[in-house]
This record gives structure tokens, C-alpha cells and sequence, in this order.
């Protein structure tokens, strides 16, 4: 099943942050597919404190096994290994996030994940480097791709390309 995974950092060094979670990401995709891997983007906070540093942000596209919850408890493992305390703030400055978009059709609401993620049409953070490697998609539930998710946002400053690779 392929599963997406946003991927942002903005403490310490971030792009070292990215490039460790796709390592670990790597680790964990099965499938005749190979990984897709987004262009990386530099962008300013959301909904963060205001001298909150920029992110780095791109998105991960795997194959995967586990099920939702466990993927997800695999994701959070990979946070804490890049310096991510297991308790923390809603919206705090961080050294690695890493955001479950979706899973294949799956579509659950529960405590702990909401699939697919609850904002990522309005997120163009999300948006701009998901349709870099995935324009074309559907996401359960939705009735326009990806690419015109994206279109429909107002333009934003603040969304600006990093690198054209994490490596």
C-alpha cells in the first residue's frame, strides 16, 4: 500500500534532519516501486510561535506494510531518534516532524490519527511538494487531484524552493 509522509524540521540542522528520515523511511518501504521523494521547500511557520524559525519541508512517498497505527508508531520512533521529545507542544519549533497524509484508501478517525490528514488541503506547505511527485492523485474522500487542490489555494509568499533533492 502506498503511503504518504510529509516531512519537516526547522531546529538545528534541518536538511541532516531530512535526510535521516529519509534513511529510516527507505528502511521501511517494501514494493517493486521505488520511493518518491519530493524537492525540498523552505517555508515560513504555521500557526507557530512568531519568531518561530523556517522549515524545511518535503514530502515521502512508500510502500508499506504496517497499518495505519503502526506505521505511525514507526514515524514518531524516527522523531525521537532525530532529538523530537516524545512529549511536546502542539505547533512547537522541532527537529523533525513527520506527518501521516495517507494510506492507500484507507480513511480512519480516531484519537491518535485522521486519515487522510485533516488539513492538508489547505496546506500548501503539504501541497506544493506532494504534487511535485504526485499530481494526479485522488485522496480518499476528495473529489479533485492533488494538483488541483493546489491550484485552488490562494498564492501564498512564503513557499520557496530549497533543493531539488534531500541527498
Amino acid at each position: 500500500m502506498r503511503c504518504g509522509i510529509a516531512l519537516g524540521s526547522n531546529l538545528g540542522d534541518r536538511i541532516a534532519h531530512l535526510r535521516a528520515a529519509c534513511a529510516a523511511l527507505r528502511l521501511l518501504h517494501i514494493g517493486p516501486e521505488a520511493p518518491l521523494i519530493s524537492p525540498i521547500y523552505e517555508t515560513e511557520p504555521v500557526d507557530c510561535a512568531p519568531d518561530a524559525p523556517a522549515y524545511l519541508n518535503a514530502v515521502m512517498e512508500i510502500g508499506c506494510a504496517h497499518g495505519a497505527l503502526g506505521l505511525l508508531r514507526a514515524l514518531q520512533q524516527i522523531e525521537h531518534r532525530e532529538g523530537r521529545p516524545l512529549s511536546h507542544d502542539y505547533h512547537a519549533s522541532r527537529t523533525l516532524d513527520l506527518d501521516l497524509l495517507y494510506v492507500g484508501d484507507t480513511t480512519l478517525q480516531s484519537p491518535a490519527l485522521t486519515l487522510p490528514h485533516p488539513r492538508i488541503a489547505q496546506r500548501r506547505f503539504v501541497l506544493q511538494p506532494l504534487a511535485d511527485i504526485r499530481p494526479e492523485l485522488i485522496l480518499p474522500g476528495a473529489h479533485q487531484t492533488v494538483a488541483e487542490l493546489l491550484a485552488g489555494l490562494p498564492s501564498a509568499p512564503g513557499v520557496r524552493l530549497f533543493s531539488q533533492h534531500v541527498q
